[in-house]
């Protein structure tokens, strides 16, 4: 059975699981599908087209599925899809998509937003990533799971930052960032492997093959996408698979200082 408070605003035509609860003064749009289990703090809106799974937590004026920053927009139908046992401090801003992204900005679950985290439109989010305080997310803007993003951190739109990756606080993103890395700074740039994030998952001799990875690609000088193919043909490992694959693909190029013969 759900808690709904008679001073909230629930908009008809709004979906309401089993065993939500929702405080006084929040809004819930016609459009939104609230899934079971989650809670909705005093003074939090959810606007728009707006699908949020089980067990969210909330938390007071977040603002959620309102119109996309972007000047485009023209009141299309667009949307937000937001996954299971996500908690999502005070004073959020997240964007639904845009009719020249595809419409949809997509959240996974298990991921932590603290206060004043923006998700720009269409961006994609994955699953168990910490979003610090005032990290800033743009429009069009991929991070995968496992991600680590610092307090008061932009991040440029149309970045791509992937699994197990780490963005140090008060840093500046505007390139890629490949899986399993650390960058740090303004204009940030890679630092090394996130080491501590991947020895809570990753086996010890996996660290050793993406540590000599790293090292081909980013520390001996030569044309990046060279040696990452060189990974591609010689290695067997998937994470040292996973990171040269990213390099050949990048489309903003990755941040990391070159060396003087780098090409």
């Amino acid at each position: 059975m759900s808690l709904i408070s008679k001073l909230a605003i629930i908009e008809d035509g709004a979906q309401i699981g089993d065993n939500v609860t929702i405080a006084p003064f929040a809004f819930v749009s016609s459009e939104a599908i609230i899934g079971e289990g989650t809670s909705i703090a005093q003074g939090a809106y959810i606007y728009g087209k707006t699908t949020i799974g089980k067990n969210n937590r909330i938390f007071s004026h977040a603002v959620i599925g309102s119109a996309p920053q972007d000047l485009k927009y023209n009141g299309e139908e667009v949307e937000l899809i937001i996954g299971d046992n996500n908690t999502i401090r005070e004073f959020t801003l997240f964007n639904p998509g845009t009719a020249g992204g595809g419409s949809k900005t997509i959240i996974g679950s298990h991921n932590l937003f603290m206060g004043y985290v923006h998700v720009g439109h269409d961006s994609i989010i994955g699953s168990h990533c910490i979003f610090a305080n005032a990290a800033t997310i743009a429009g069009h803007v991929e991070i995968g799971d496992h991600v680590v993003v610092g307090g008061m951190t932009p991040i440029h739109q149309f970045v791509h930052i992937g699994d197990y990756s780490m963005v140090a606080g008060a840093s500046a993103l505007s390139q890629d960032v490949p899986p399993f890395c650390m960058v740090e700074g303004n204009r940030a740039v890679l630092r090394g492997l996130n080491l501590t994030g991947l020895r809570r998952k990753v086996e010890r001799e996996d660290i050793n093959e993406l540590k000599s990875a790293y090292r081909e690609l980013f520390e001996k000088g030569r044309p990046l996408k060279e040696a990452a193919q060189e990974i591609l043909d010689k290695s067997s490992n998937q994470y040292a698979k996973d990171l040269a694959n990213f390099v050949i693909k990048t489309k903003r190029g990755i941040a990391y200082e070159r060396k003087a013969n780098d090409s």
